[in-house]
């Protein structure tokens, strides 16, 4: 396999899956890979056709979600000339392209039932039916498919047919989430960030300081590991010093300082800032509030003391500290260096 097809980790939920594909996938039966997204379905199929006798078949890959639902069936099936508006000439679906070796379906759950009807038909007989051809072609094809719907859910609701997903699951695969990962994601990031290092053709490779570590570790990873690759490889390159420890993630891309750039707009009152409210300027019972002779040096004053303290109180997690103050983690850490705040040695 290629650099791009490697598995990185050593937490046991995550080689506890890979395990489990690799003694699938000397049986040629079908399997269904469940995880989220990005947590590394089409890797798993992969991994289960290069380690089954198929290996020197075609591998063939189609997105079940990125076509419209009338032009499925002749990509699953092909078609023959003439059978609808525009089939000039006829053409092989992706069942005969993989004959002999393995179909990987992704995103299972959008197919309509007309297709899982043919599909089922292909799967318990070994035949496929071109649209506009009254001829079955005998294929040999494994099936791979993957998910992130429920798919039990869904033969319950009607919505996905029960005796199709009977089929399918001679296996099924269930991928960690990253956020259950324990450990991997420093390996992962040290991994992405090499990789990202020498394509900027750097001298050497400096690591990530142990704050931007903690960053890491403490957010949710709603993308797993394609987010973490994306954030990694940008953290590098915007870095830019080789010499020093990777010091600053951002985990938003689309993040506009200039949204939220600490001045109190009209409307605005003390304890809000422009990207979102800090937190309510409440006088403690009793306290006396004395003269203000400027109001901004007051409120960014007020502004800094919550920040310093929910950020102690939270020893530096700066994800719960959010939390707790109801700013986003990205507003935060605009705060953060607003105020110029600097955890302490």
């Amino acid at each position: 396999m290629d650099r791009d097809v490697q598995f990185v980790g050593q937490s046991m939920a995550f080689l506890d899956a890979v395990e489990r594909a690799s003694r699938a996938a000397a049986i040629s039966r079908p399997v269904l890979v469940i995880g989220e997204r990005g947590t590394g379905k089409e890797l798993i199929a992969q991994r289960l056709h290069h380690l089954s006798p198929r290996w020197g078949e075609p591998l063939i890959t189609m997105n079940c979600a990125a076509l419209p639902e009338t032009l499925i069936e002749a990509e699953l099936f092909g078609h023959e000339a003439g059978a609808f508006t525009g089939a000039s000439r006829a053409r092989a679906g992706r069942f005969e392209e993989a004959d002999n070796g393995t179909l990987f379906l992704d995103e299972l759950g959008t197919l309509s039932m007309a297709a899982q009807e043919r599909l089922l038909r292909a799967v318990e007989h070994g035949e496929v039916t071109r649209i506009g051809s009254s001829h079955p072609v005998s294929v040999d094809v494994r099936i791979v498919a993957a998910t992130n719907a429920d798919l039990p859910r869904m033969a319950h609701e009607g919505k996905f047919r029960a005796d199709l997903l009977d089929r399918l699951s001679f296996e099924v695969i269930s991928l960690p989430p990253l956020r259950a990962r324990e450990g991997d994601v420093r390996e992962l990031a040290e991994y992405y960030g090499r990789r990202m290092a020498a394509e900027l053709e750097w001298s050497g490779w400096p690591g990530f300081a142990a704050s931007a570590l903690g960053e890491l570790e403490a957010y949710e990873w709603p993308g797993n590991v394609r987010e973490l690759r994306n954030v990694i490889e940008r953290a590098v390159y915007r870095w830019g010093r080789e010499d020093q420890p990777i010091a600053e993630i951002v985990f938003d891309p689309f993040h506009n300082p200039w949204q939220d750039d600490g001045v109190l707009g009209a409307g605005e009152t003390a304890g809000e800032t422009a990207g979102g409210v800090v937190a309510p300027v409440r006088e403690e019972p009793g306290a006396v509030v004395g003269p203000v002779d400027d109001l901004r040096a007051a409120v960014d004053a007020y502004e800094r003391t919550l920040l310093a303290d929910a950020l102690d109180r939270h020893r530096w997690n700066q994800r719960r500290a959010a939390a707790a103050l109801g700013l986003t983690y990205d507003q935060l850490r605009h705060c953060i260096k607003k105020h110029r705040l600097r955890e302490a040695a």
